[in-house]
């Protein structure tokens, strides 16, 4: 519930860069997608690109473009940035980009131009970064995986968003999300969750995070075929082959921090 509340104010102020700390599978991609849309910028284009799944070599003309003659066959081609012009750019794993590309990257930031490669006349952009790392911001710079200057840019804004396990109070609102998005694809009524599948969710140790708790009520709604009631039996059975979950404590809010000045 905190988050939805840093959401609704991170989404007003669509001109201030965010940088999302959390494991992998806490939801950060989900909270991108609830900042812009809840923005201003929301009918404008989110792009997102994750710089750990694109090789070093090509990530730089995916981000800026090319022109027609930067290399041996190139048309003019435009870039996630341009694409994004006036929206959202989310990018994901940013500790994962090369750092002289980090360096270029900063220079797009501060000056809100961008210059395809084989071009020599830079293009105005109008766009909202978020980016996103499963590590805490000090540590990637400490790692050497993020340049500082980068990060003090980047991190105008800090949203820690922490385990699923420190938050089982999302669980029963991430369950019920979950539920009507998978019975829309598959077709079907949305079936009620039986109160002991709620208290079960609730209690139970998500290594996974919000991922696994996603692709566990996935799962189960396969299971349940056209029946109307999805109960602890349509759940995988990993989940229910483990020890018996605890009892959460209190959860831990997520932060929100402007960095130090």
């Amino acid at each position: 519930r905190r988050i939805c509340r840093n959401v609704e104010i991170l989404a007003q102020n669509d001109n201030v860069d965010l940088l999302i700390c959390g494991e992998t599978g806490t939801g950060k991609g989900v909270v991108v997608n609830a900042i812009h849309d809840s923005s201003p910028r929301r009918e404008t284009p989110l792009v997102k690109i994750n710089c750990g799944a694109i090789p070093d070599t090509l990530l730089e003309s995916e981000l800026f473009g090319y022109e027609k003659g930067a290399f041996t066959g190139a048309e003019n081609r435009k870039g996630l940035f341009q694409e994004a012009d006036g929206g959202t750019l989310y990018l994901d794993e940013i500790n994962s980009m090369p750092l002289n590309l980090q360096a270029k990257l900063l220079r797009v930031l501060q000056e809100k131009q961008v210059m395809p490669l084989g071009s020599t006349q830079p293009i105005a952009v109008d766009v909202r970064i978020v980016s996103s790392s499963n590590c805490p911001p000090d540590e990637l710079v400490r790692n050497g995986e993020l340049r500082p200057d980068l990060l003090y840019r980047l991190n105008t804004v800090t949203l820690a968003i922490p385990p699923l396990n420190q938050r089982p109070d999302d669980i029963p609102l991430l369950s019920e999300y979950f539920l009507y998005k998978y019975s829309r694809v598959l077709g079907r009524p949305v079936p009620q969750m039986a109160q002991e599948t709620i208290l079960f969710l609730s209690n139970c140790r998500w290594h996974g995070n919000v991922r696994e708790l996603e692709h566990a009520i996935e799962a189960a709604l396969n299971v349940l075929g056209e029946g109307s009631v999805l109960s602890l039996e349509h759940l995988p059975a990993y989940l229910t082959m483990r020890e018996p979950p605890e009892i959460h404590q209190k959860n831990t809010e997520p932060t929100l921090s402007l960095p130090e000045t």
